[in-house]
């Protein structure tokens, strides 16, 4: 079926034309998830290494990053890696991330900051009333931002999360909410259990975040992320009581997936 019928092309009921350069990147993803569909992450990686022209990796640097981070540097050390400091990310994370970076001989990590927080949230109050502004301050608008140089990033998003990754796929075509070109997204662990990623972990020997074996298996900001109770969801401690899962840097069709979005 051709990619711009009514059942699969996103725009097909709006009045908006299609961004340029969707059809192409359409292609591309439905190609790379066919040929990739049995095959591991490492294989994905270096499929999207040698495929899209400039790629990045986006790590939070948190409970399960090192699995991706580990996998990508037996790829290429070189990949370039964007780190987003929040300012309001526990103490423990940003060692974390210098010491993994190291461990890993990661050599193009790049750490980004908002430079509106003095003006937009002086005080460091603005998560206390409305989380969503304050991580697309703090964190959606400098990663997008970073990403407008590049072609396709790299996620360790994984189906099990949340239930608005229970479909996830290898490959995705991304619409950023700010009108940049479309983006292939790269989710090489979509398809991993949590079960796999621990076991990654143990049988490389890899460091896990601190935070983990005080029960955070989800580390976001200090503020919004809350340790997590035994048979609780591993995403639970995230902006618990609330309706919200995402930060905001992950978008379907130009929009925020949310709890409930049937989009």
């Amino acid at each position: 079926m051709p990619l711009d019928t009514p059942e699969l092309h996103p725009f097909s009921n709006t009045d908006a034309p299609p961004p340029e350069g969707l059809r192409a990147v359409e292609e591309k993803v439905a190609r790379l998830n066919a040929e990739l569909r049995h095959h591991g992450a490492t294989d994905v990686i270096r499929r999207a290494d040698a495929e899209i022209e400039t790629l990045t990796l986006v790590s939070s640097f948190g409970a399960e990053s090192v699995a991706l981070l580990h996998l990508a540097s037996m790829v290429s050390r070189d990949i370039p890696v964007l780190f987003i400091d929040t300012e309001m990310l526990f103490a423990e994370t940003l060692v974390y991330q210098q010491e993994l970076s190291e461990r890993l001989g990661l050599r193009n990590v790049t750490t980004l900051r908002s430079a509106e927080i003095a003006a937009q949230d002086p005080d460091g109050t603005l998560h206390q009333y409305d989380t969503d502004a304050c991580c697309a301050l703090r964190k959606t608008r400098p990663l997008q931002s970073a990403l407008e140089g590049y072609d396709g990033w790299i996620t360790g998003r994984k189906r099990f999360q949340s239930g608005s990754r229970a479909a996830l796929e290898f490959f995705e075509a991304e619409i950023p909410e700010d009108g940049a070109a479309p983006r292939i997204k790269v989710n090489p662990l979509a398809y991993w259990a949590n079960s796999d990623v621990a076991d990654y972990i143990t049988e490389n020997r890899l460091p896990r975040h601190p935070l983990v074996a005080k029960g955070y298996p989800s580390i976001g900001c200090a503020p919004c992320t809350s340790p997590v109770a035994p048979g609780e969801d591993p995403r639970a401690g995230r902006w618990r009581d609330q309706n919200k899962e995402e930060c905001g840097i992950h978008f379907v069709n130009g929009k925020v997936v949310r709890t409930g979005d049937k989009s």
